[in-house]
């Protein structure tokens, strides 16, 4: 990736608190334009990442730049430039979400109007109530609302829809992918896999500290389980695909339609047409997919790291 297409960049990162090693080596890179997320289970090192990557920790050793300039010693220059929406909100109970974009505004040479982000995130109706009042959901769509406020070339958003009810989560999924639309590089943490599989471009998937597999969803989907769709033009026993040898879990659909979980998809095949011939049924549609990113995730992770 070149100079010009690289926003963010992380180079044999490592971090340890306590003698315990939270980051180990971690690398990647992150193009203009690009949703990016990181996945991983709790303790993996997800939120130290993204806090080096935003200026607020230092690495014990290794490089990470945004935008080509250091997040600690460049701060300056480049806080301006992104916008980082945190777990925490962290804002004066007292205040109303007007206040808090009116006061934050001011911290930004050119910041979006109050009206228009609060809108943006769903919160007009609740622009004059008090922050303790807010529910988890709209405090969150109000750290968004603070993310996006300086109109950022790079956002960073930290479980961005974690407590958010569906339709509000849709809506921040909407938002995000507007920001794509628009240039900004986006890197997320989420816990919900099915939003990276819908809005990423590109992702990470961090074990124990480190970066066990990168690729689009897409791709990671493919080095997962794969799925053998099984339509028939009668019924089959489910018992006896169940106990195919490349077989590794079943889900009947119908009668004359099953699903059939494999790693070895070829010998499945062969495996499934064999039994149905002896079984004198004929086949309507054998179909190889994949599963979800979410699939994917549980199989990589549950491998060994090393």
């Amino acid at each position: 990736m070149s100079e010009l297409q690289r926003v963010i960049s992380m180079e044999g990162l490592t971090k340890s608190y306590s003698g315990r090693a939270v980051l180990n080596g971690l690398s990647f890179e992150v193009g203009r334009g690009e949703v990016f997320a990181l996945l991983g289970q709790n303790g993996a090192g997800k939120t130290t990442a993204i806090e080096i990557l935003e200026g607020y920790r230092r690495p014990d050793a290794g490089s990470a730049t945004v935008l080509g300039l250091d997040p600690v010693h460049d701060a300056l220059h480049l806080k301006p430039r992104m916008g980082v929406m945190l777990q925490d909100g962290g804002l004066y109970p007292g205040i109303t979400p007007v206040e808090a974009v009116a006061l934050f505004s001011h911290f930004y040479d050119n910041p979006l109007p109050a009206e228009d982000i609060l809108d943006l995130v769903g919160l007009s109706e609740a622009a004059t109530v008090r922050y303790r009042r807010l529910s988890g959901g709209q405090r969150q769509r109000l750290a968004l609302a603070l993310a996006l406020l300086p109109s950022p070339e790079v956002v960073f958003l930290d479980e961005p829809t974690a407590g958010l009810d569906p339709r509000g989560r849709r809506q921040a999924w909407d938002v995000i992918s507007s920001l794509k639309d628009v240039g900004c590089t986006v890197m997320l943490t989420t816990h919900y896999l099915e939003e990276a599989e819908r809005l990423a471009d590109h992702v990470g998937i961090l074990k124990d500290g480190i970066l066990i597999a990168d690729g689009s969803p897409q791709a990671l989907m493919q080095r997962g389980r794969k799925t053998v769709r099984l339509r028939t033009a009668g019924p089959t026993n489910p018992s006896l695909l169940a106990a195919l040898p490349s077989a590794e879990g079943i889900h009947e659909e119908a009668a004359d339609n099953v699903l059939i979980d494999t790693s070895d998809a070829p010998s499945l095949l062969v495996e499934i047409t064999g039994l149905l011939q002896n079984e004198s049924v004929p086949i309507v549609e054998l179909r190889v997919g994949y599963g979800s990113l979410e699939e994917a995730f549980f199989d990589l992770t549950d491998q060994d790291s090393t």
